[in-house]
């Protein structure tokens, strides 16, 4: 009983906001004085307040992005700070009213900052940040950038045109089921951000996501573990090189993500200590499922039918938030991947390397070999962009017209199950079937292969 305790103790105090917010002082940030400000309640003014951590209402109004706190119904009820506020919110949060933040004599401030807008919800940030260190906020913002689309967007399709499908496709699978894994469980424990104020939000796209765990750390842990599990005896090259990347990749995203002020430290340890599970118990089976999706016959049909029911299933784990919608994400992309990859194997595209040419040395660097790399990435990447824009255009439409919602607000209509889900799913996975399919076959057509 007195360990449990402590460990009780030690788990409050690592999700203590104030923690954060010490952190986010001691890197140079400085959100403005009446942060911590203590305005009417809203019950007691009869008019609803702002969001604590820094929302401002949306241009358009209503939905989930008005910028006003609203109740998330959820079976089970809904973790909340106390007093009832929602997400990221304590009583007494100035939402970044008041006047600008007055320079100390004698500090220097390099530069200030307010948190894009995101476009999903229309939420957007009042507060006027004051950052007066640009290494580290850049530094961090490129570590929060690793757990983000348009890292996944790029690395992912560097690895299989240039590196190794093999170890692509494999860390692809790794990817797909921790972040599945860890979008559930944050809709399951439904732990709020942390408070603001005291910390200031730096970021607000995934602010409508719960908390514990933080899916960053996830993928911050559990890609570059995967990469030198995957990668050590099938390439040569010195150990101690791939642990020094994995650890400075993990813990560049996690402290990123205590410095955006969007995770407390528990979130991050557990995100970490979690992805390590996952792949203590899954890493054994990625070999048995990749072989699989290459060599079933009836493969693509059962991938397909999975991947969606899990979808199905998550969507059922709450109300919207933009953790729904990554979760059909990194499904579709999964999908798309593991049928382009079965198709590959049947045509005799993208042969893997046969076990006796391995280990694999890894070449010299040429200038030829240096511009095929890219110009294979530039024009992947940006048939990639293309085909998620025109099937954007196609399936929120034709969803809506099916469903008969309207289309008129398309942000509304994408906060419905019955448009998001196989509007990201269908999406993303022709975005991934593009991936390990379409493009290496233009690559081939081309000779870029």
């Amino acid at each position: 009983m007195a360990l449990l305790q402590r460990l009780a103790r030690l788990a409050a105090y690592l999700q203590d906001p104030q923690k954060v917010a010490d952190f986010q002082r001691l890197c140079g940030v400085e959100g403005p004085p009446g942060l911590a400000a203590s305005p009417p309640r809203a019950e007691e003014s009869g008019e609803p307040g702002p969001l604590a951590n820094g929302s401002c209402p949306a241009m358009n109004g209503g939905g989930e992005g008005d910028g006003w706190p609203r109740p998330r119904a959820a079976a089970g009820g809904e973790k909340r700070h106390p007093k009832g506020l929602g997400n990221g919110a304590i009583p007494g949060g100035a939402g970044g009213e008041g006047p600008p933040q007055q320079q100390e004599e004698g500090q220097q401030t390099w530069g200030r900052r307010q948190p894009r807008r995101n476009s999903l919800t229309g939420e957007a940030a009042c507060q006027e940040i004051a950052i007066r260190n640009p290494f580290l906020y850049y530094l961090f913002n490129l570590g929060t950038e690793l757990g983000n689309e348009l890292f996944y967007i790029l690395f992912f399709p560097f690895c299989i045109w240039n590196l190794d499908a093999w170890m692509g496709r494999r860390l692809i699978i790794v990817w797909v089921w921790v972040m599945y894994l860890g979008q559930c469980t944050k809709d399951v424990i439904r732990w709020p951000r942390p408070a603001s104020p005291p910390v200031v939000k730096l970021e607000v796209f995934y602010n409508s996501e719960y908390s514990m765990p933080s899916t960053h750390a996830m993928s911050g842990t559990a890609i570059p573990l995967a990469l030198v599990l995957l990668s050590y005896g099938r390439w040569q090259y010195p150990l101690m090189y791939g642990l020094i990347l994995a650890i400075c990749w993990c813990s560049l995203v996690c402290f990123s993500r205590i410095y955006m002020g969007m995770h407390s430290i528990l979130d991050v340890i557990a995100g970490s200590l979690y992805a390590i599970l996952i792949l203590v118990v899954f890493y054994p089976a990625v070999d048995l499922i990749d072989n699989f999706n290459l060599t079933f016959k009836h493969a693509p049909l059962i991938i397909i039918s999975l991947h969606l029911a899990l979808g199905v299933f998550s969507f059922t784990l709450d109300t919207w938030s933009t953790s729904r919608g990554d979760t059909a994400q990194i499904l579709g992309c999964g999908a798309g991947v593991a049928c382009g990859s079965h198709f590959n194997y049947m045509l005799g595209l993208m042969q893997d390397p046969s076990p006796d040419t391995l280990p694999l040395i890894p070449p010299s660097i040429t200038v030829t070999l240096f511009g095929k790399a890219i110009l294979r990435l530039l024009i992947g990447v940006v048939l990639l962009l293309l085909t998620r824009i025109v099937m954007k255009k196609i399936t929120i439409p034709l969803a809506c017209k099916m469903f008969s919602i309207p289309c008129d607000d398309i942000r509304q209509a994408r906060q419905r199950m019955e448009v998001e889900l196989p509007y990201r799913y269908i999406t993303y996975g022709m975005v991934g079937f593009s991936l390990m399919f379409l493009v290496p076959c233009l690559f081939l057509f081309i000779g870029l292969s």
